[in-house]
């Protein structure tokens, strides 16, 4: 029994000088969002996504860099999360490029992102999804996902993808409910994708749909919506396989400011979304003088279903 005693203390003892390792090693948030690992993640430059890998040992967000979106990484190594670096997605040029608005395979060994990227100066270069793999631990360069997903003619962004694997994105492609539709197309292997479907006229309404996240099961999605009034954040919850009406999240998370990126750890214990401030306040990215990243507790976003 003594040396029962004994082994319990020092199980204890180990387990507490173990250092935290989840959420890049912050101390947890509450119901009023934060920024998320300040001077880390947030810094004096423009920074928003936050994602990680379903295992957490993994978690990219963007920054902007001389006009260029970056993607930056870092990754759980020896009960230690290594200092973020940029991940190069395309070749080296003197054009600014778009990696943006991440989202990994269930597996962790695909990221899907928006892309932009310019061949030259005259080129009006609209958003398409582009698609890297990790070999041997790295990131390659990416290639932009062939029809029916990225088209010539229209702009497709956001993409998310589910526990099967299907992706949904954002695209202003003709067919759909309004100015921009959330589209999910079903995956049917080897990368290849099934023709993209408009979800609902419930979620997608007539001035368009702006970022949105999606449940790994599909019970739910987080959507940007452009309103006359309360433009922001909105979620549905789907029931008995239909999406329900858009509710709106008041304050603390929407704001007078622009909220936008949401995006649901994979334990489903927090929210994360970004926050745009611009000036004047209309400009959008044009005006962008600041961006930064917010988490809060996931209850805020899951006690609405019970309303």
């Amino acid at each position: 029994m003594r040396n029962l005693s004994t082994l319990i203390i020092i199980v204890l003892i180990v387990s507490c000088g173990k250092p935290k390792v989840s959420y890049l090693g912050q101390k947890t948030t509450g119901t009023s969002p934060e920024l998320f690992a300040p001077y880390i993640v947030n810094t004096d430059s423009i920074e928003l996504n936050a994602v990680f890998n379903n295992s957490m040992t993994e978690f990219f967000f963007t920054r902007i860099i001389n006009g260029s979106f970056v993607i930056y990484h870092s990754e759980l190594m020896d009960d230690q999360w290594t200092a973020p670096k940029a991940i190069p997605m395309f070749p080296e040029t003197e054009m600014n490029t778009t990696a943006v608005d991440m989202s990994l395979t269930p597996d962790g060994n695909t990221m899907y992102f928006l892309g932009v990227l310019q061949e030259n100066e005259t080129f009006d270069a609209s958003s398409d999804i582009y698609r890297s793999e990790k070999v041997n631990g790295k990131w390659q360069f990416a290639e932009k996902v062939g029809y029916p997903i990225s088209t010539n003619e229209y702009s497709e962004a956001y993409p998310v993808i589910v526990a099967d694997g299907s992706l949904y994105f954002v695209s202003d492609r003709p067919g759909g409910f309004g100015k921009q539709d959330i589209y999910r197309a079903q995956y049917l292997g080897g990368g290849k994708f099934d023709t993209p479907q408009s979800i609902s006229s419930v979620v997608n309404t007539q001035l368009g749909s702006g970022d949105t996240y999606v449940a790994p099961d599909e019970s739910y999605l987080i959507s940007n919506k452009r309103f006359p009034e309360n433009s922001g954040l909105y979620v549905s919850f789907k029931k008995d396989g239909e999406w329900q009406p858009l509710i709106y999240l008041k304050e603390p998370i929407n704001s007078e400011w622009t909220d936008f990126c949401p995006y649901m750890t994979p334990d489903g214990k927090y929210f994360f979304f970004s926050r745009r401030y611009s000036n004047p306040p209309e400009s959008g990215w044009a005006g962008v003088i600041k961006g930064e990243v917010y988490w809060v507790d996931a209850n805020v976003i899951f006690n609405l279903n019970d309303k």
